[in-house]
């Protein structure tokens, strides 16, 4: 039988525990890797880049909002994610879906409903139960951001994250292990493709899709 490897990333000890809980009770042979923090998520698919499927808290030590879903979706787009919070409004959850989450789960969520929620996931299906998922108007010019952001290639949403977090080219360059020069080609395509003037713009476009993020 096929051992499905599922990666838990979140900074809580008991809720990991519970996930993996929820996961154990699941048929079939499964090989958990848990994250206390997004580095240590990232690294694990790059370790195993055939992750069946990753379960990604909002918040944990860096990553801010949505910015490490959408930085794990420009590298790893054919990886399933289900994107696990406290913050469960109806614009939260429609974010991550659009973002490229394949299912959301509350955490207020008892065991068995996770578990459901990872099977159907893990069987193709996209997962937000009880949620309207209708567009509302006031998020109209929020999807023409996401669609923007959706066309950044891997590297220019890992420099559009850094350039949120307040980083210098010279440090950005530092960080991914390329030249100065480079970085500000990328910034110059991010700028092209949120078709924004500066660098201070992009970050509040960045801003206005986690501004839902209370959590």
């Amino acid at each position: 039988m096929q051992t499905l490897t599922i990666i838990i990333a979140d900074d809580h000890p008991l809720f990991r525990g519970a996930l993996s809980q929820a996961v154990g009770g699941l048929s079939g042979n499964h090989a958990i890797i848990e994250a206390g923090d997004f580095e240590a998520a990232q690294q694990a698919v790059r370790r195993v880049p055939d992750t069946d499927l990753l379960l990604l808290d909002l918040s944990m030590p860096g990553v801010s909002g949505f910015s490490g879903l959408m930085t794990l979706k420009a590298e790893f787009p054919g990886l399933p994610v289900i994107v696990v919070s406290a913050t469960d409004d109806c614009g939260t959850v429609r974010r991550a879906l659009e973002l490229g989450a394949s299912g959301f789960i509350s955490k207020s969520t008892g065991l068995d409903g996770i578990r459901e929620g990872i099977r159907a996931v893990l069987e193709g299906e996209i997962w937000a139960p009880g949620i309207d998922l209708g567009p509302a108007e006031e998020d109209a010019g929020i999807s023409e951001i996401i669609d923007r952001v959706k066309t950044l290639t891997p590297q220019q949403s890992r420099v559009l994250t850094m350039l949120a977090e307040g980083l210098l080219n010279k440090q950005i360059a530092y960080e991914l292990s390329v030249s100065e020069a480079t970085i500000k080609a990328h910034v110059s395509a991010i700028l092209l493709k949120l078709n924004v003037d500066s660098r201070t713009q992009a970050v509040i476009k960045l801003g206005r899709i986690n501004m839902a993020m209370v959590a």
